[in-house]
């Protein structure tokens, strides 16, 4: 019985911290600057995150990948407008990443 409970614990645990993850990356959506140009559903400056989370969806190392671009900045990804470097820790651009790809 303990070997079936451990696990099944250990996975519940596991699934707990998803949503915190996207209440985590969420508030700090509405801390930083990133609203100024970004939106969830619809493109503003920049593309719409849903509109990010499909393109880069099923893609490993997607969330690497757009931590470096929040964190150091990006140009021609979306278009002509360049996306500033902005003042984030490099753990700040990974939960941010990880929170605009659950866009659904």
């Amino acid at each position: 019985m303990k070997k079936i409970l451990v696990p099944l614990f250990a996975l519940s645990g596991a699934l707990m911290l998803q949503p915190a993850i996207a209440q985590d990356g969420e508030a700090l959506f509405k801390s930083k600057p990133c609203a100024a140009c970004h939106s969830i559903d619809a493109k503003l400056v920049g593309p719409a995150f849903k509109e990010v989370a499909a393109k880069y969806a099923g893609q490993e190392g997607a969330a690497d990948l757009l931590a470096g671009h929040i964190k150091n900045g990006s140009q021609g990804v979306w278009g002509p407008i360049p996306m500033p470097p902005n003042a984030v820790t490099e753990e700040e651009a990974k939960i941010l990443a990880e929170w605009v790809l659950s866009q659904k």
